[in-house]
């Protein structure tokens, strides 16, 4: 392969995982690339997860044989198996060498071969039929990270050490992109996360509340949304301290999570300060009321605090049109805010108190005459 089309490979690559939108994306565009840059049949990026002793399969592309999926959930290989990756990815380098790749047939050693640690590969490679393969680590923040597998069929010509040192800088390419799309996801991740809790934060709610709304006026799609508020933070921030109201929001936020996962698909998250909530697409609305009461019941049994007034509002109940994110979220927190004012144990639902709903009217009542969190929720963009 001349010089311009290897410049020209490596750059494809480098481009393609610039672009990727998530480390999904990423992965595929750093195992393809580096299938095509190298003539490959098929390739695999693999991470070396230390604290189970294994690596793991994070991609399969090309031609993939019977048990290979492209993101499998389960592809992983003892370390023992192949000794190599924590010999020639650790030892043999750390001190300064370089890490480089190496190449390995279906019939033994190579060039650029591991004497000695090619037993299990070689099997491999013959159960797929597949003539060589050349296997480059990937080393990340000076660590091996994993590594880059490419093969190709039986009858093709065998990768060489031209090839091998050339899947070396493809490896590197691949770091480089890795380590950018971690950043990029630990990004996006911080952007949409509450520090303290680790559930969703507000701007996460308001964008997923948003896309469940237009789906629910779309296709009538259930989207339910639970509104709380934690009681008694003020009175531990002031008697125990800020560290110990922080304890409790934690331990609420765990609570919040736990009941969550009664819904499938449902986003924990906190909104700010002692307010939380659960948004639901999909599931029943009996079944979010079960789920909040749940909740209420959890919450209520903390050391700390004073229990939860929960708020419900559901597409599903008779709480009249729903075409924006706003109204929905007014009429859970209306509901919420009926619940503080008796009280209540239990969840308050919306549309569930007769034709002259209290909370209903609440929620559609003008600004004024709500507290200043309701025209907070009020004033948000629909």
């Amino acid at each position: 392969m001349g010089e311009d089309i290897r410049l020209a490979a490596v750059v494809a690559l480098a481009q393609g995982m610039a672009a990727a939108h998530g480390s999904r994306e990423a992965w595929r565009a750093a195992a393809g690339g580096a299938c095509r840059a190298l003539g490959g049949s098929f390739a695999a990026l693999s991470v070396w997860e230390r604290e189970l002793g294994r690596l793991r399969v994070l991609v399969n592309v090309g031609d993939r044989v019977a048990g290979e999926e492209e993101f499998p959930d389960g592809e992983a290989y003892p370390v023992h198996q192949f000794p190599e990756i924590t010999e020639f990815l650790h030892e043999r380098w750390a001190g300064g060498g370089e890490p480089n790749a190496w190449v390995e047939t279906a019939e033994g050693p190579a060039a650029g071969g591991r004497p000695g640690y090619v037993h299990q590969r070689v099997a491999a490679l013959r159960r797929r039929g597949r003539g060589c393969c050349v296997v480059a680590p990937i080393v990340l923040n000076g660590r091996a990270w994993g590594e880059l597998y490419v093969a190709r069929p039986v009858g093709a010509p065998l990768f060489g050490r031209e090839d091998a040192d050339f899947a070396t800088v493809l490896a590197a390419v691949v770091a480089a992109g890795i380590a950018q799309a971690e950043r990029l996801e630990e990004a996006r991740r911080l952007a949409f996360t509450d520090a303290l809790t680790g559930l969703a934060n507000r701007r996460a709610v308001d964008m997923r509340l948003d896309e469940a709304v237009e789906r629910h006026k779309r296709d009538g799609v259930v989207v339910s949304l639970v509104v709380c508020d934690l009681n008694g933070l003020k009175r531990v921030n002031d008697t125990q301290g800020h560290a110990v109201g922080d304890r409790l929001l934690e331990r609420f936020g765990s609570v919040l999570s736990l009941c969550g996962a009664m819904l499938p698909g449902a986003l924990a998250a906190r909104l700010g300060g002692d307010e939380f909530c659960l948004l639901a697409v999909g599931p029943d609305a009996d079944d979010v009321v079960r789920a909040a009461g749940e909740l209420c019941r959890r919450a209520g049994e903390l050391e700390l605090g004073e229990g939860v007034a929960c708020g419900v509002a559901s597409t599903a109940d008779p709480i009249g049109p729903v075409r924006s994110a706003r109204r929905l979220f007014r009429l859970a927190d209306a509901a919420q805010y009926r619940a503080k004012a008796e009280r209540a144990t239990r969840p308050v639902v919306a549309g569930r108190g007769g034709a002259e709903d209290p909370v209903v009217r609440l929620a559609d009542s003008a600004p004024s005459e709500a507290s200043p969190e309701r025209r907070r929720f009020r004033g948000r963009p629909t």
